[in-house]
């Protein structure tokens, strides 16, 4: 796939607080499409996202409760819960509903569009492109994405990380199937991509 037009900043719109406040099956097909912008350039254009449900998902980091790890999925939506896993990747996610739910949208790859070269400087030994973004622990590690970026608020831009609009829609036609790296709720078909993208995540078969 050639890459993504992209309209000026100009033309950017900040997704309202509105946005998330909705079931994480509803946000994250409408995420597809949208970019997640750092302030220093760099941009990326989402290809790649998992729903998860709190207490109605076995899957989710919340499903039990709420914990030091986790407080930030059950506050205010629209803020970023970040996490740590395997011990070596962040994960990136987009809080959604109202508080106390612990909903999100795991953020699971990026087209870069703007501020390459940063991007290729955060990821010095990725050969392809392609790969610089896909996946959750690629997506966090091209756009500086670690712990003290957990709880930022997309919507104020705060800690300089937001998600925008400019202006091209979510896909007609997304894959959805199931989530990818869990061991509980398997058969729930909450992971969505942009079809035939080159930079979504996992294996061919699972890309659509």
């Amino acid at each position: 796939m050639p890459a993504s037009v992209l309209l000026p900043p100009s033309r950017w719109r900040t997704l309202p607080r509105r946005f998330y406040r909705r079931h994480p099956t509803e946000v994250a097909p409408e995420l597809l499409n949208k970019l997640l912008v750092r302030d220093d350039g760099r941009a990326g254009r989402i290809v790649e996202v998992e729903a998860y449900a709190g207490d109605q998902d076995p899957a989710a980091h919340s499903f039990r409760g709420m914990t030091a790890r986790t407080a930030s999925m059950f506050g205010e939506c629209g803020h970023l819960y970040v996490y740590f896993t395997y011990g070596m990747h962040w994960g990136s996610n987009a809080v959604c509903g109202e508080v106390g739910q612990g909903w999100g949208v795991l953020l699971r790859a990026l087209e870069p569009v703007q501020g390459l070269d940063l991007i290729r400087e955060a990821r010095p030994a990725v050969r392809r492109d392609r790969e610089l973004a896909s996946g959750p622990g690629r997506l966090s590690q091209a756009m500086g994405i670690d712990k003290m970026l957990d709880g930022a608020d997309l919507v104020k831009n705060d800690r300089g990380i937001r998600i925008v609009s400019d202006g091209m829609p979510p896909p007609e036609d997304p894959v959805a199937g199931p989530r990818i790296g869990i061991r509980h709720a398997v058969e729930f078909p909450w992971r969505w991509h942009v079809r035939g993208h080159a930079h979504v995540s996992g294996p061919v078969s699972a890309r659509g």
